[in-house]
């Protein structure tokens, strides 16, 4: 065996390999046990839900590994900082609560690294009772119906038209809620297009919405699609 590999095998302070193993598998479930608690309070329709989950396991794992790269060196720690500074993330993230899985997934593999188990362990009950328990508050308004899920409706207007007095009878007739987020010029300056945030009524078609609203007096072009 090389020299220097027996030496990076040997060196005193690393950690057994039995050891890392039983770490890096700590950190796999409790990984596991937050994207099932991210699963439990987004509900199966969120669009992330997938990929975000795979993400937070893999990302307790990864930490877990660099806690114990780390380990108590200072040195490690800021060479690592450095390293990893190099890495920009251009994914927006629609969902504040999506940041807080992650931060929660950082800080369990965080302490499988370093083999503070303990945390965790009491850690996620509390965290995921928490997080489910105001998933479905927050959901379950109006007598305890889930509200629908929130759409885009984009409205394109001819000039002359005025959006607010225009839409506002078809918008309260199949929405619950709506919220104008953009306005721009479309077609070279001859139309304006409008983008609301809405959330619809309970049992609204979507295709008689658009049809409906396309009726309109003054619309061009109606399009509705996942928020």
């Amino acid at each position: 065996m090389p020299e220097w590999l027996t030496n990076g095998v040997a060196s005193g302070d690393a950690l057994a390999p039995l050891a890392m193993a039983t770490r890096l598998l700590a950190a796999l479930v409790c990984g596991a046990a937050v994207a099932l608690i991210y699963r439990l309070s987004h509900g199966r329709e969120h669009r992330d839900n997938r990929t975000l989950s795979a993400t937070l396991v893999l990302l307790s794992v990864l930490i877990a590994m660099v806690s114990m790269v780390i380990g108590d060196s200072v040195a490690k720690a800021f060479s690592l900082v450095g390293a990893l500074s190099i890495v920009r993330f251009r994914t927006v993230v629609d969902d504040t609560r999506d940041t807080a899985f992650v931060i929660f997934a950082v800080i369990v593999g965080m302490a499988a690294g370093a083999d503070v188990l303990l945390l965790p362990l009491v850690g996620i009950p509390i965290v995921g009772v928490a997080a489910i328990a105001m998933s479905r508050l927050g959901a379950s308004g109006n007598g305890g119906r889930t509200a629908s899920p929130e759409r885009k409706l984009v409205i394109r207007l001819g000039l002359g038209f005025e959006p607010a007095a225009t839409l506002a009878a078809g918008l309260a007739e199949h929405t619950t809620e709506h919220c104008l987020v953009g306005t721009a010029t479309a077609r070279q300056g001859t139309a304006i297009e409008v983008s609301y945030e809405v959330r619809l009524r309970p049992g609204v078609d979507e295709t008689a919405m658009v049809a409906s609203l396309n009726k309109i007096e003054g619309v061009q072009s109606v399009e509705l699609r996942r928020s």
